[in-house]
């Protein structure tokens, strides 16, 4: 019996086949000789230059962040740019990108789209790359004029008072905003989520109600214990709490939904004597941000921050977009520039602006020179609404979401401010970092601000040009350049990696499904 197998045959005639060409080999292999070199010049090799990666936007629809053809780079040479991107000279980390998950939107994402809708939707926002990559969410502790109607954590019979928080609850949260920030954290599990209350329970206030009024000195030490509870509660149902704010909108108390003011003094008290001291060394740590209004009064958070007890427990401030310059934010960070900045809300609606389209307003004030001015995460307001601006409680109405979802079908329709942040939020990952751009908004009208990636080294550029006609701009990073026109009223982001290893892989990643990186933000 032969034991040596069906194969071996086979391998002993590969065996024999490969050594007769070897023989051959040596027979016939050319003999050489040594011969005297010559001295020959040797061409220099050319330098490695990166493509360019492009996506464009334009205002009147047309393009909708569309990738377009790669841009080549070339040598430098001596000829001035007209933006030139220094890696060398850094500013703030970012730290992300989103939206406000609202009652109105938890409502509508979890009761008019169904479990596939809604999974594809919560994908295409916070998945990752190429997705909208959405880092960053903002929550209302207790109702405010998005929800569908008027409630706190501790609400008691009129007259009563809850010292001990006996009948704290999240039960309204429990149907719909729970499960749905659940349902992002599954997706992207390093969302950062600042939270923010538009009131405290009535019974703390001047005139216990949940509109306009005060809160009672007597009861601010139960109101940071009430801030406390909320974290707790919120980390036992899987959500853990990146930032929190005192008082949405701490300056203005409105009259058709929930609000209360809180003027400097009381802020930097409460901060000093309670909140700040409950919430120090805990883990994981939540992060303390102060004023959460507009850049019109940037007196207001530099008065919390010149109280130095208040000052030790406070880690950035949060501005609104609705009044002011955004060089408040800058006025700020270079007295305190040890504090965060953080825009925490910014919405976009069916009304008039000085340009022709919401997407460049919102990419060149909001994103382009936001960023420049210092913020590290951008959160505009309503994650979504439906077509009659909506479902809300007074308030803004004509408030549009960064998607807006039918009531009757449940279409969605992608918003311009869904497309403004996707130019940055796509691209400039968690944990970039704002390099140095020339400015060139005043002179040519294009604004621009650079970042470079921390996870693959890539920069990204982002430019928004205003005007109606096509402007030329040449940049200049390192020892390369490039020409690009932008169109008129347009959005486009450039990115390239001088690694061209990195390049490679981040392509490569992006065509398997990119699985998310995760960096460090602090």
């Amino acid at each position: 019996m032969d034991e040596r197998g069906p194969g071996s045959g086979r391998v002993a005639a590969v065996f024999v086949a490969l050594m007769s060409l070897l023989t051959l080999a040596a027979l016939y292999a050319p003999r050489f000789e040594q011969v005297r070199a010559k001295a020959e010049v040797t061409p220099q090799a050319k330098p490695f230059m990166p493509a360019v990666e492009v996506w464009l936007s334009t205002a009147d629809r047309r393009a909708k962040l569309a990738s377009q053809q790669d841009v080549a780079m070339r040598a430098r040479g001596t000829s001035p740019a007209d933006i030139t991107i220094d890696l060398d000279t850094k500013y703030q980390t970012i730290t992300g990108f989103g939206a406000a998950m609202t009652d109105a939107s938890a409502w509508l994402l979890r009761n008019r789209l169904n479990a596939v809708q809604r999974l594809a939707v919560l994908r295409e926002l916070y998945g990752p790359p190429p997705n909208l990559n959405f880092n960053m969410m903002r929550l209302t502790i207790g109702a405010s004029d998005f929800s569908l109607n008027l409630y706190t954590l501790d609400d008691i019979p009129f007259g009563e008072s809850d010292t001990e928080l006996k009948y704290f609850n999240v039960a309204a949260n429990l149907p719909d905003l729970i499960p749905a920030v659940r349902d992002v954290l599954a997706i992207n599990p390093g969302l950062l989520i600042v939270a923010s209350p538009w009131s405290a329970p009535a019974w703390m206030k001047t005139e216990e109600n949940l509109i306009g009024g005060e809160l009672q000195e007597q009861y601010e030490s139960a109101y940071a214990d009430y801030l406390v509870k909320y974290l707790d509660t919120y980390r036992g149902h899987g959500i853990p709490i990146y930032a929190l704010t005192l008082q949405n909108e701490p300056a203005y108390s409105p009259i058709s939904y929930p609000g209360m003011l809180m003027p400097a003094a009381t802020r930097a008290r409460i901060i000093a004597r309670y909140l700040g001291p409950k919430l120090a060394g805990r883990t994981p740590r939540t992060r303390i941000l102060d004023w959460d209004h507009n850049w019109s009064h940037p007196e207001q958070p530099l008065a919390v921050l010149a109280n130095p007890d208040a000052a030790r427990y406070v880690d950035g401030v949060a501005w609104h977009c609705y009044e002011g310059s955004q060089h408040a934010q800058g006025r700020v960070h270079r007295e305190h520039p040890e504090k965060d900045t953080f825009i925490t809300e910014c919405s976009g609606g069916d009304w008039a602006l000085n340009v022709t389209s919401s997407m460049l307003w919102f990419a060149r004030n909001l994103l382009v020179t936001g960023t420049r001015q210092w913020a590290r995460g951008v959160i505009y307001w309503n994650l979504a609404l439906d077509e009659g601006y909506g479902p809300h409680f007074g308030g803004c109405l004509l408030c549009r979401g960064v998607i807006t979802i039918d009531s009757g079908t449940g279409e969605v329709t992608r918003n311009d401010e869904y497309y403004a942040l996707a130019h940055f939020s796509r691209f400039v990952l968690p944990g970039a970092v704002r390099v140095k751009s020339t400015d060139t908004d005043a002179d040519k009208g294009i604004a621009n601000v650079a970042f470079q990636n921390s996870v693959d080294g890539s920069i990204v550029l982002v430019m928004v040009n205003i005007n109606k006609r096509a402007r030329p701009v040449s940049v200049a990073q390192g020892q390369a350049r490039f020409d690009y026109t932008v169109p008129g009223e347009s959005v486009v982001t450039l990115r390239w990696n001088p690694d061209p290893a990195a390049a490679y892989i981040r392509r490569a990643l992006e065509w398997l499904g990119n699985p998310r990186p995760v960096p460090t933000v602090e």
